[in-house]
């Protein structure tokens, strides 16, 4: 029979997903705050403990739940591999006196607007919280300044200047 008559969830194999690709540029040091890693440790753990096991224990014919055990395996596969290779970095509590990794900085746009970004490593970046990669462009702008200073660095929407107004340690 041609495979143009066969149903999807009649085919017992799902093809294989591609290997997650590390948003780490190659010789990159894969840097993680201590509470980054346990994150991703609690993660890793839920993961498998939690939601592995019902999938994998899942009917072989039902395909959605074969094909979701995949994507978390993926996932798993993921967080194992970033484990593997991390790099905790230590970061101090408190005030700081320059911005690097793992602190906070707060800074003060042309505007008048005042933002806070937490400087973290990429498989911890979070936007919705302002955590954002000690390999963005903002955190690059940010590396090494100290209050008062003036930094610029290029957005999607043009040239930004931003004053530093504090920078703190691990909460």
């Amino acid at each position: 029979m041609s495979r143009a008559f066969v149903r999807e969830s009649d085919s017992s194999s799902l093809p294989e997903l591609p290997p997650p690709v590390s948003p780490l540029p190659p010789g990159t040091k894969n840097l993680l705050t201590p509470g980054g890693a346990q994150r991703l440790r609690e993660e890793l753990t839920r993961r498998l403990e939690s939601e592995r096991p019902p999938l994998a224990a899942a009917p072989t014919d039902d395909v959605d739940a074969k094909r979701e055990l995949q994507v978390l395996d993926q996932r798993i596969r993921y967080l194992q591999e970033s484990l593997r290779t991390a790099e905790i970095a230590p970061v101090t509590p408190g005030p700081a006196e320059v911005v690097h990794f793992g602190t906070t900085v707060t800074v003060r746009e042309k505007d008048g607007l005042v933002t806070s970004y937490r400087i973290v490593g990429v498989d911890e970046t979070d936007l919705d919280r302002n955590w954002v990669s000690w390999l963005s462009p903002l955190a690059r702008a940010l590396a090494n300044a100290r209050v008062g200073d003036r930094v610029q660095f290029k957005a999607p929407r043009g040239v930004r200047e931003l004053e530093i107004v504090a920078i703190a340690g691990e909460p």
